[in-house]
């Protein structure tokens, strides 16, 4: 698994959080797809949550910067629907322990 894709699943997994993706997250999730380059293979990947626990190990071996700079948009991809749910918070929360990073 590349970072680009790890990156989008843990993008995924905080939208998925709370149990619902309305229109304005599975948007966010499609633009950090485009932005990231994947292809339709990585993409159905994406959707389809196949690889969860491998984009957290790989994260986890990534320099700092870049792992806080996933946080922060997990965080933006939590508020793509104008709310953040308690799960979502709970997830990004998680994920950030998990990822060395402290709030």
């Amino acid at each position: 698994m590349n970072p680009k894709v790890a990156k989008c699943l843990l993008v995924s997994k905080v939208l998925v959080a709370d149990g619902i993706m309305t229109d304005d997250e599975r948007g966010f999730l499609d633009a950090v797809m485009a932005g990231e380059g994947l292809d339709p293979d990585e993409r159905r990947r994406v959707i389809e949550l196949d690889g969860w626990d491998e984009a957290e190990q790989l994260f986890r071996t990534l320099p700092v910067e870049q792992r806080r700079a996933l946080i922060d948009q997990l965080v933006d991809a939590a508020a793509a629907d104008g709310r953040l749910s308690t799960q979502e918070l709970a997830t990004i929360r998680e994920l950030s322990t998990q990822l060395g990073i402290t709030t």
